[in-house]
């Protein structure tokens, strides 16, 4: 859809208002409110706002990706009296192109903290002061007093929004990454926040009635769509080269937010009718105690999966663990579930068209479109959050891999007798949401993993409070791993498996296309490989998709209760390759903030590592990142094994084994 020009921009705004000429060039504003807009306006530099006749503001828009800075402003600096026109103007965003959305936001918004000088009015815990009862009674003014003049434009402290970039939020997120003994490093990693309506689950009713307890954390301000800010994770491993790995660090997440937009996602915070509880009902989930339930050594040490020494000073590595059993997919709210249906068919159809082979019979999980006449699941949800997810990895592989197929082969030796349009492929291609070029001039062969976690929360309390609640949303492709350690036994939980044509269940996808079973092949170390590709999943590599080596992530929904997890670690395989679960998530508990947990894990893996892998590694605190060394054995649980493992490391002997 085209973007909206400023002559229907007006008009659609002032159609909200009844009484008014549709002619205006602005809605009426009070004076005092135009005052707080204007120096709102001035401090982004974004936006311009001029004055009009009768009390009028017109807003100048210079720059499209300037509409989300605006309603952000126009719903975080402005008083209550503005909710109509921010809604107003959250419609006409919907409205906007995808194309012209704003770049990626490597930071969250929050407001400032109260404090001793400037207390939160909003608090209703009594006066700052410490002084006794009868010495605080209010002033009485006299006869012929007045109240001293506010200075004019003084800014309201809770209304203050200001900008934090997560690198710099040392205590609350960190990411560290080395190239180990590697030329160069294909690893890659963002971190920010997305523009999508939140999937999170509402809290209880009682809940909801009963503040989170006040602490010195600032309550998160509102993302553009009027919902409490949607963080995003990631950690991109590639293989062959960086240009694939790269491109997700750059355009994955706008392809999120593109297919959020597409499907019409709505958010699922909206209001509802919900039937009264009687007076015998009980709500259940209200009953959960905010406080972690701690776990004793005794009782977490059988379930503890670490590595063990042999007689011979052996270390015998553990089995990884299974991947955390998510919830249940929850059907979402979307404009049009047709229209969702036609963009999932599309897709598979592209998919036919452009690739062929396996992709010719795949039917991707949370798709509901009908891949053959008569053949539908009419059991699962229509749309869920999974099906954007899934939407969003596949539209990207595919815009990579067709974006490949149109640049020459720099390795065919019979380049210089081909036409110039050899490589063309017929129709318009799909632009990234950035609207930016895919790679080089020449085709990459290479490939990348990818694993995402998208967290969002049902109130303005950030997730990381330990009162908070949250939900959880991973996307994962190939090797690279997350974890979620447990408050209350200090136990590492994985939410992703690795996509090895070994495994079990990627044998069982793979055998749907017959050919594939036979290019699985042991290398010389034993382990099976896929035309000499360790992950069976990965998104490019242009030469094996037809196979079966696709992007369809795997995608775990978890529910995050108040301090029930300390913290979340996203790792490449350079350090899950080296370290069991556990060693990672004890190497953190051990750190004083996530900063230097991040750090401290990518020195130990490139320190025992003996290939020299590349090392990434992201820390996200979480509600029980204060209490994270309390539950079980704390990190003294793998304190001897990494002990050995230095050891061994610092063995001058150790090369000529």
């Amino acid at each position: 859809m085209p973007a909206l020009s400023r002559r229907r921009l007006s008009r659609h705004l002032l159609a909200q208002y009844r009484g008014y000429s549709r002619t205006a060039s602005g809605f009426p504003i009070s004076a005092d409110l135009w005052h707080k807009l204007q120096a709102a306006a001035e401090a982004a530099q974004d936006f311009l706002v001029t004055p009009s006749a009768s009390n009028g503001l017109v807003v100048w828009k210079p720059a499209a990706r300037s509409w989300p800075n605006l309603i952000q402003h126009l719903q975080t600096r402005t008083s209550t009296h503005l909710g109509t026109a921010a809604s107003s103007f959250h419609a006409v965003w919907q409205n906007v192109s995808a194309s012209h959305r704003r770049a990626f936001h490597n930071y969250f918004v929050t407001h400032l903290p109260s404090s001793s000088l400037h207390p939160d009015s909003r608090s209703s815990a009594g006066p700052g002061h410490q002084l006794p009862r009868d010495a605080s009674t209010p002033h009485t003014p006299g006869p012929g007093s007045a109240p001293a003049v506010a200075a004019l434009n003084m800014p309201n402290r809770d209304l203050t929004v200001v900008r934090i970039p997560l690198l710099r939020a040392k205590h609350h997120y960190g990411a560290a990454s080395a190239r180990g003994t590697r030329p160069y490093n294909e690893d890659t990693n963002q971190a920010g926040t997305i523009a999508m309506p939140a999937f999170a689950k509402r809290a209880p009713v009682s809940l909801q009635r009963k503040p989170i307890q006040q602490s010195n954390e600032a309550t998160a301000a509102d993302s553009a769509l009027g919902d409490p800010q949607i963080f995003y994770f990631g950690v991109f491993d590639g293989h062959g080269g960086n240009e694939c790995s790269e491109f997700l660090r750059d355009e994955l997440h706008g392809y999120i937010e593109e297919a959020s937009s597409d499907f019409g996602l709505q958010s699922s915070l909206r209001r509802t009718r919900e039937p009264r509880m009687g007076l015998g009902q009980k709500d259940e989930e209200a009953n959960d105690p905010n406080e972690p339930d701690m776990k004793s050594e005794d009782e977490v040490r059988q379930q503890m999966n670490v590595p063990t020494q042999s007689d011979g000073g052996q270390i015998k590595e553990p089995e990884k663990a299974e991947a955390m059993k998510g919830v249940d997919p929850i059907a979402a709210k979307v404009d049009s579930v047709q229209k969702a249906r036609q963009l999932e068919q599309g897709l598979i159809d592209d998919y036919k068209r452009t690739i062929g082979g396996y992709f010719r019979r795949f039917h991707p999980q949370h798709f509901n479109a009908t891949s053959r006449k008569g053949h539908s699941h009419q059991h699962d949800p229509l749309v869920t959050v999974e099906s954007v997810l899934m939407y969003a990895f596949l539209r990207a592989d595919l815009d990579f891999v067709s974006a490949q197929a149109r640049k020459p082969d720099p390795d065919d030796p019979r380049l210089g007798d081909s036409p110039v349009n050899d490589d063309e492929v017929l129709g318009k291609p799909h632009a990234p949401p950035s609207g930016h070029g895919i790679g080089g001039t020449t085709r990459f062969k290479g490939g990348s993993t990818a694993s995402v976690a998208l967290i969002s929360t049902p109130s303005p309390a950030p997730f990381w409070h330990p009162g908070a609640q949250s939900t959880l949303l991973v996307g994962h492709v190939g090797d690279t791993r997350i974890l979620l350690c447990d408050t209350s036994t200090g136990l590492a939980h994985p939410l992703t498996s690795d996509h090895h044509p070994s495994t079990p269940a990627e044998e069982r996808r793979l055998r749907r296309y017959a050919p594939a079973n036979s290019l699985v092949s042991g290398d010389s170390f034993g382990e099976q490989r896929i035309t000499g590709l360790a992950n069976s999943r990965a998104f490019g590599d242009m030469r094996s998709k037809r196979i079966g080596v696709s992007a369809e992530p795997e995608i775990t929904r978890v529910d995050l209760g108040p301090a029930q997890y300390s913290f979340l670690t996203l790792v490449s395989d350079g350090v899950s390759g080296h370290l069991s679960d556990q060693e990672i998530v004890d190497v953190v508990k051990e750190a004083r903030t996530p900063e230097q947990g991040a750090q401290k894990v990518v020195d130990y893996a490139t320190e025992v590592s003996a290939n020299g892998d590349n090392a990434t590694c992201l820390v996200v605190r979480l509600g029980g990142w204060e209490r994270r060394s309390e539950g079980g054995l704390g990190s003294m649980g793998t304190k001897e094994i990494r002990d050995v493992r230095r050891a061994e490391a610092l063995d001058p002997r150790r090369g000529k084994r």
